[in-house]
């Protein structure tokens, strides 16, 4: 049998000699499991002699090289090498469970830890005692240290997770049935199709489906106490029939978190990584316990101390994804769920670049993982914002579309320059797993969502100084619209310019920090301060009358003077905002669920505006406003959702004859970005940054107007 030495320290390196296997009392897996068994008993009683660690790194060597032998054997009976391979796995698992006891063992597990003299003497005499010439070693030629790569000095591997590693690590994984990334060149070669893919969801027709075909609903098994309702239940089944990719948006309240889980479970997508803001990470491992609780999971934070190694599912969440990327890669998931997916759209941040990262690698291992992108708001401020969720779905890359889109283009039998691609084109994406359902549509039994303005007038002093800020901001930007047209000498027209009108107001959208005058950000955040009294009274009035009432707004400072309010007023309330710990976030949420004296959920936009389960309440005061339609949403939906029984009422304090009533207006007529790309309607496409715009532009048109008519 050819067998090699041990690697040593410093300056050696076994040599490529064949040896000789002579008649000994025992095979070598004897020996190591004696070995071991020893091993195994001194670490127990608390002797981890430097005797035990030498002997503890010898047979875990030995173990390593002999399983590689083993796989490696062309000839032999199968089943030999099978049982060989079980009894050395027996042997690793019991040396990756002593080292959890002695973190010293744990490091001479490790390919690269270090071979000393005396190890190297140790494998000696069991090799000699399985009746096997050990090999003879030579000086090695130095090598240069590896690169370190950029970013891994934050990198962490928990305990439980080396360990769980090191039990396992003797097993191959199964490459069989991966998929490629890319296909050969066909028809479709040198075409440009990523930007038909994306206008195709820009100009859909009115009417356009926005959901796959999804099977009929079946029984559902592995549940708790829950009940799937049959949207919820046509999703896994699509998993339980072999779909394996989905970006799920549902609108918010729909019941998202379930799906994935029970489509993991229907997949067998085990182990499963989590992604998910930090403040759902608590929620997402309560739902586990509630909807298959026969799956173990386990949440990490900050180093990963307390992960559990061994648990089917891992949550993390965005904010130490850094951290863990490292041991991720390795772990062998077969499934990955990416929630609030619209948190990955900047493609240049470094959560976007991590989790592409792992969906690579994910992809690149056993057969067809589950992918699944989570989000009732897939688009935000344009089109774009699909790149960086197709690309984790394993559906395009950088440049061009993979595999199976690309098959399924393909098979379209047209080009981006023939009538009929655009439509087609949008198919096969939804075919590759979008589903889209709206409320009005599959949950007849929701009870109405309606949202109802209340007018306040500001305190005098306050409306004044707000008003005056207002005039001169238009002031402003007159000076630059009168100045640009001075300067203008050819495409004068008659009356307001208003393509210069858009051009003056861009200029100032993007000076979020005039020091001339103040800009609409700080004057929406001015109005939000002047309203916050007002809004918190208000809320108190409605907790009184109607009972449990949840209060958004943005800003730290309004939450703060709607606490004082309530303190002041007697009411109880519940605090959910960012900078909160976990736990204290976890405690504030039941607290309001479950109390009945606490009658307030004063909460954060955006730390609370979504993944919260707040149904209990039927109220939801709107101190600030919102620049999109669809944060406006997240933020009603977070009791506008499957169990609440009673009609929800939005109250939108907005503050009279301010430009709060203006953008109130503009967020009204439309209906955000979602509604064209997504539900097929004829709504125009408009984003956070063109609600800003518009309302300028009207401020700077009615003072254009209001000038040309004196």
């Amino acid at each position: 049998m050819a067998r090699s030495g041990p690697r040593r320290s410093g300056a050696r390196r076994t040599a490529s000699r064949p040896q000789r296997r002579a008649s000994g009392p025992e095979d070598l897996i004897s020996v190591l499991a004696r070995a071991v068994r020893a091993v195994e008993v001194a670490v127990e009683h608390g002797r981890v002699t430097p005797a035990v660690r030498t002997r503890f790194q010898a047979v875990a060597v030995l173990v390593r090289e002999e399983h590689a032998r083993v796989q490696g054997e062309q000839t032999g009976a199968q089943g030999r090498r099978a049982n060989q391979l079980k009894r050395l796995d027996g042997i690793a698992t019991i040396l990756a469970k002593t080292a959890v006891r002695d973190s010293k063992l744990l490091a001479l597990l490790s390919e690269d830890a270090a071979v000393s003299d005396a190890v190297t003497s140790s494998m000696h005499v069991m090799l000699k005692s399985a009746g096997i010439e050990p090999a003879v070693v030579q000086e090695a030629v130095p090598t240069e240290p590896a690169e370190v790569p950029a970013g891994s000095e934050r990198r962490v591997v928990p305990q439980s997770v080396a360990t769980r590693q090191l039990t396992t690590s003797f097993l191959a994984p199964d490459f069989s049935a991966a998929r490629p990334d890319s296909v050969g060149p066909r028809r479709l070669a040198g075409w440009e199709l990523l930007k038909p893919l994306f206008t195709s969801f820009e100009r859909a027709d009115s009417g356009a489906p926005a959901c796959m075909a999804l099977p009929a609903p079946a029984a559902v098994r592995g549940l708790g106490d829950q009940e799937l309702m049959p949207h919820q239940a046509r999703l896994v089944a699509a998993a339980a029939a072999g779909h394996r990719t989905f970006l799920l948006a549902d609108e918010p309240g729909l019941g998202k978190t379930a799906q994935a889980l029970l489509a993991a479970q229907a997949a067998n997508a085990y182990p499963l990584l989590v992604v998910v803001p930090s403040v759902v990470k608590i929620n997402w491992v309560r739902e586990v316990g509630l909807w298959t609780p026969n799956r173990s999971v386990t949440a990490v934070y900050g180093d990963g101390e307390t992960v559990d190694g061994y648990a089917d599912i891992v949550v993390v969440n965005y904010e130490v994804l850094d951290r863990h990327v490292g041991w991720f890669g390795t772990f062998g998931f077969r499934g990955m769920v990416v929630d609030e997916a619209h948190f990955i759209k900047n493609m240049n941040s470094q959560r976007s670049r991590h989790v592409l990262e792992l969906s690579k690698r994910i992809r690149s291992g056993p057969a067809r993982p589950l992918l699944m992108a989570l989000t009732g708001t897939p688009l935000i401020n344009d089109i774009d914002d699909f790149r960086a969720i197709w690309r984790f779905l394993g559906w395009i890359d950088e440049t061009e579309p993979l595999a199976d889109l690309m098959a399924s283009l393909e098979s379209v039998g047209l080009t981006p320059a023939d009538p009929g691609f655009s439509s087609a084109a949008r198919q096969c994406v939804i075919d590759l797993g979008i589903v889209r359902r709206r409320k009005v549509d599959v949950v007849a039994d929701i009870p109405a969502r309606r949202t109802a303005d209340v007018p306040v007038e500001l305190d005098e002093k306050l409306a004044r100084s707000i008003s005056a800020a207002e005039r001169d901001l238009a002031r402003r930007m007159v000076d630059q619209y009168e100045t640009a047209l001075a300067n203008r000498r050819t495409g004068i027209v008659d009356g307001i310019d208003h393509e210069l009108v858009r051009k003056v107001a861009a200029s100032e959208q993007k000076d979020t920090s005039s020091t001339t005058g103040e800009n609409v950000f700080g004057m929406m955040r001015r109005i939000g301060q002047a309203k916050a009294g007002l809004a918190a009274d208000y809320t108190a009035q409605l907790a009184r009358s109607a009972g449990k009432v949840v209060f958004f707004a943005r800003h730290v400072d309004v939450l703060d003077v709607a606490e004082e309010v309530f303190a002041k007023q007697g009411m109880r309330f519940s605090s959910i905002r960012g900078g909160q710990t976990p736990l204290s976030r976890q405690r504030n949420i039941d607290a309001f669920v479950n109390d009945s004296e606490v009658v307030i959920a004063v909460c954060s936009l955006t730390a609370a505006g979504v993944g919260l389960n707040l149904q209990v309440a039927s109220n939801v005061v709107l101190a600030e406003l919102s620049w999109t339609d669809a944060e406006q949403t997240q933020a009603i939906d977070r009791s506008h959702r499957i169990g609440q029984t009673e009609p929800v009422t939005a109250w939108r304090i907005i503050a009279a004859r301010t430009i709060d009533s203006r953008i109130a207006e503009l967020i009204d007529s439309k209906a955000g970005l979602a509604a064209r790309a997504l539900d097929g309607s004829d709504e125009d496409v408009w984003s956070s940054a063109d609600v800003q715009h518009e309302a300028l532009v009207a401020l700077l048109t009615d003072a254009l107007s209001t000038r040309h008519a004196t």
